[in-house]
Order: structure tokens, then sequence, then C-alpha cells
């Protein structure tokens, strides 16, 4: 071979192994940084999440951008050409804290940051307003029912047995015998339902019958079915207990947990017109917690969990303090 084709042949496999490396590092999965925000506490039932700090992650290269939830969790994705082992400032800032900068590298590991606040809690003063006595009121649905009666029929499925069916449907199983295929129905009358629906044969050669279906109605107001017959006339008894039901609201209270100066609580996924009731300086008073959940002596944030429970987080406002 000569020198010529071995420097075009090496020259090919160059550009193939840059062209394959430039495929391969556009085609990178981004760098994505996960972690929490908490407030800064020597005792941890204090280090509460921190909802809403803006995170900003920035080295030479670029800059990312994330917001923490209720739970204090984020999720930021790195610009394009950042990766791991490179140095990274994670800047953290909201307007309760004081602004916290971390000098780190980039890893696959969960990042902490831990705030100040801004006005640290202080010695008990007069001029604070004193919230005491809290606990949480909401409502679920709870259904009743009131038991009316008892809904009866009968009815035949008239036939005669032992006659050749002559491929003239309907017919016995086997195809043999002449059928007839009966039905009926029950109602339970407007705004009621049916509870326990059955039927069952009574009178006549109930061996040659078959109950071809049964069905209750999605609103439960009505139960129908359809029976062959492929012998002599048989009896057949339809019964259901009748009830109206009624939905009321069942109001509940549970009480939450303090700690330090944040109240916690959690509720049911069927939990309506949650509010809290407290006494704020002796007098009691119900703060309905809306979709907004504007309080005005606290912050409030809200968490769905997986099951669509709900968690809440409420923070005091400077000037009030729990008793």
């Amino acid at each position: 071979m000569s020198s010529r084709k071995k420097v075009t042949i090496t020259t090919i496999l160059a550009l193939g192994v840059l062209i394959l490396t430039f495929i391969l590092l556009h085609r990178r999965q981004p760098v994505i940084l996960r972690g929490a925000v908490l407030q800064q506490d020597r005792d941890p039932n204090k280090q509460l999440p921190l909802a809403d700090v803006q995170i900003t992650a920035t080295n030479a290269l670029g800059s990312g951008h994330s917001t923490s939830s209720p739970s204090g969790f984020f999720s930021l994705t790195l610009p394009k050409g950042l990766r791991r082992r490179q140095q990274v400032l994670l800047q953290f800032r909201h307007k309760d804290y004081q602004p916290l900068d971390l000098d780190d590298f980039i890893g696959d590991k969960t990042y902490i940051a831990r705030m100040v606040p801004v006005h640290q809690d202080s010695d008990e003063s007069a001029s604070e307003s004193i919230i005491a006595n809290t606990r949480i009121r909401y409502s679920v649905k709870a259904t009743n029912q009131a038991n009316i009666g008892s809904a009866v029929k009968t009815f035949q499925v008239v036939n005669t047995g032992n006659t050749p069916c002559n491929k003239r449907t309907p017919c016995s199983l086997d195809g043999k015998w002449k059928a007839t295929i009966g039905s009926l129905s029950l109602d339970a009358g407007e705004g009621n339902e049916l509870r326990n629906a059955r039927i069952s044969c009574i009178a006549g050669p109930c061996p040659f019958t078959r109950i071809e279906q049964e069905s209750l109605s999605q609103d439960r107001r009505m139960f129908a079915v359809l029976v062959l017959n492929w012998s002599d006339t048989t009896t057949f008894l339809l019964e259901a207990e009748v009830v109206h039901p009624m939905t009321s609201d069942m109001v509940r209270e549970t009480y939450p947990v303090i700690f330090g100066r944040a109240l916690n609580f959690s509720l049911p996924p069927a939990a309506e017109g949650p509010s809290i009731e407290a006494e704020i300086n002796g007098e009691a008073i119900v703060f309905p917690l809306g979709p907004d959940l504007i309080l005005r002596w606290a912050d409030c944030h809200v968490g769905v969990d997986k099951d669509q429970s709900k968690t809440y987080r409420c923070e005091l406002h400077s000037g009030y303090r729990f008793r």
C-alpha cells in the first residue's frame, strides 16, 4: 500500500472519529440537578420546606433556572455544554430569606440548601398578635339511605315442551326443542335505587330454563332480565329492596402540628371547604381557606400527594406568633 493511500485512509478514519464524537456529544442527555430548599435551623423539626425560591445555576457556559415547589423540591436542567464534575454556582433567592450562594460541582447527588430568614425569631413582644387554639374544619360528602320497602314481581315464560325447533330460533341449548324468551324489569321509581336485585324460578320445569341476561342500570333504578325456557311454562320471581339515597355534608375537625412559626396539616382527597379556626388575641375567628389560600396572618402552600390527599403548610407573617 502506497504512503498516499495510507494517509487517505488515516484521514478518513480520523474524520469518522470526529464526526462520531460530535454526534455523541450532541446526543447526550442534559444534566439535571435535583434538591430541596429548607429554612436554616438547628432543630430538624423547624427546617421547613421553602416554596417559591428562585434558583439559578451558572458557570462560564451559561445558566439554568428553576423555582422550588411547596415541598421545597427543585429540578434544574443545566444549559447545554455543562457536564458532570464541572464547577457551578447555585444561587437561591427569596424575599423573606437572606440570599444564598453555593459553589459546588455538578454531580449525581441531592443538593440541599438551607436559607436564613431575614427576620429571625425574636423574644416575645407585647406588640405581636398571639394565635392560639388552632384547629382545622372541613366537610366530606356522606351518603345515607332510607329503606322504602321491597319491589316484587312474578312473570311466566309460556312454552310447550318437546316441540321440535326445526331451526326456528329461539331453541334449546342443544338446538332440538322450541323455546321461548321471556323478559321483565323492576323500576325503583324516580330518585330511588334497587339493592340486592335477584331472580329465581319458583314453578314449572325450572331445570330446563336459563337466565340469559340480568342487568342493573348505572343509576341502579332499573333491573331487567331475559329468560330462556325450552320446556313447559315456568314462573319466575323478581325481588329487590328499594332505598332512597340522601347525600349530606359531614363536618369534621382535625388539629394541626406546629413547629416554630409554621402550621402543618393534611386533608383526605374528599375534603371540601377547609377553614382554620383560631383565637387571635383571645378572639375566636374562622378563616376560610379559599383556592388562593389567602390568610392575613400567614402564607400558606398546599401540595397534592399521589393518593390525591393534600398537605398544607402555613408560615406566620411578622407580627404574629403561636402561643
